[in-house]
C-alpha cells in the first residue's frame, strides 16, 4: 500500500513538474484551455492545469531577418530581372501571430514578392537600379500595413541584389565604359586648356616683368649719367675755379714780390711758350721783345692799380 502511495505521488510530482513553465526573456506563450485561446504567458514562471491547458506556441518577440529567394520581376520597359529581399520584422502580438495567418513567414514572403512586382512594374530599367531607397520604403510601408492584422511589425526592407539579364549587364558595362573614356577625354581636354591658359598667363606676367625691369633700368642708366654729369659739371666748375685762384694768387704774390723787368720779360716767354704748346695754327711774335716788356710793365700797373 505504502509503495502504490509512493508510486501515486511520484507521479503527482513528476506531472507538477510538466506543469511548471518558465518563459525567458523576449520570449512569449500561446496557452489554450479546452481548445480556446485563454492567455499569453510573457516573461516568467507560470503553472498550466494538466490536461486542461496547452502551450500552443511558443514565440520570440525579437526582431528577425528573412532573407527571400530572388524573384523574377518584369520593368516598365520589358526587362525581366531577378530580385531578391531580405525582410526585418517583429513580432508585437503573439496572439495575432498565432491566429491571424497560416504560416506568416510565407505569407510575407509571397506578399513581398506581388507588392515588389507591383512597384517594379511602374519603373524602368535605370529608374530601378538608381530607385533602391525609393523601392525599399515604399515595400516597407505596405508590408507593414498588411502586416499588421497579423501581429508584426515590418522595421526595414533591403533589395538585396537587382540582377538583370546578361545581354543588358554587357551593354551596361559597354555604356559605363564609353561613359568613363567620354569623361575622361573631357578632364584631359580640360587639364590641356587650363595648362594652355596658365602658361600663357605665365608668359604675360613674364613680358610685363621683363617690361617693367628695362623701364625701371633705363630709369636708373637715364639718372646715373644725369648724376654723372652734375657730377663732371661740378668737377670741372671746380678744377675752373681753382685754376683760377691759382692764378689769381701766382699773379697776387707776383705782384707783391715787385718783380723786375727782366722777370717780367722771362714770364713774358713762359707764356708764350704755354701759347705755342697749344693747337693754333698761327702765332704773332712781336719784333721786339722791349713791347714785351713794356706790356709786362702795363700789366703790372694794371695789377697794381686794382690792388690799390
Amino acid at each position: 500500500m505504502e509503495l502504490i502511495f509512493l508510486i501515486l505521488g511520484g507521479l503527482l510530482l513528476i506531472l507538477f513538474i510538466s506543469c511548471v513553465k518558465i518563459i525567458p526573456q523576449a520570449y512569449a506563450s500561446i496557452i489554450e484551455r479546452l481548445g480556446t485561446y485563454h492567455m499569453t504567458w510573457q516573461t516568467g514562471m507560470h503553472v498550466k492545469v494538466p490536461f486542461v491547458d496547452r502551450v500552443v506556441n511558443f514565440i520570440s518577440l525579437k526582431e528577425q531577418v528573412v532573407d527571400f529567394p530572388p524573384q523574377p520581376v518584369i520593368t516598365k520597359d520589358n526587362v525581366t530581372m531577378q530580385i531578391d529581399t531580405v525582410v526585418y520584422y517583429q513580432v508585437t502580438d503573439p496572439k495575432l501571430y498565432t491566429y491571424g495567418v497560416e504560416r506568416p513567414i510565407q505569407a510575407i514572403e509571397v506578399l513581398a514578392a506581388t507588392t515588389l512586382r507591383n512597384i517594379v512594374g511602374e519603373l524602368e530599367l535605370d529608374q530601378t537600379l538608381t530607385s533602391r531607397d525609393l523601392i525599399n520604403s515604399r515595400l516597407r510601408v505596405i508590408l507593414d500595413d498588411a502586416t499588421d492584422p497579423w501581429g508584426i511589425k515590418v522595421n526595414r526592407v533591403e533589395l538585396k541584389n537587382i540582377l538583370p539579364p546578361s545581354s543588358i549587364q554587357e551593354a551596361m558595362e559597354k555604356q559605363m565604359k564609353a561613359e568613363r573614356e567620354r569623361r575622361e577625354q573631357i578632364l584631359r581636354a580640360e587639364g590641356e586648356k587650363t595648362s594652355a591658359i596658365l602658361v600663357a598667363e605665365g608668359q604675360k606676367e613674364s613680358l610685363i616683368l621683363t617690361a617693367e625691369a628695362e623701364k625701371r633700368s633705363l630709369i636708373l642708366r637715364s639718372e646715373a649719367e644725369k648724376e654723372a654729369a652734375i657730377r663732371r659739371a661740378e668737377g670741372e666748375a671746380e678744377s675752373i675755379l681753382k685754376v683760377q685762384e691759382a692764378t689769381a694768387q701766382g699773379l697776387m704774390k707776383l705782384n707783391a714780390s715787385n718783380p723786375t723787368s727782366a722777370v717780367l720779360i722771362l714770364k713774358s716767354y713762359e707764356a708764350l711758350k704755354e701759347v705755342a704748346d697749344g693747337k693754333a695754327t698761327k702765332l704773332i711774335i712781336p719784333s721786339d721783345m722791349q713791347s714785351i716788356a713794356g706790356m709786362a710793365a702795363s700789366l703790372k700797373e694794371i695789377i697794381t692799380t686794382k690792388d690799390a
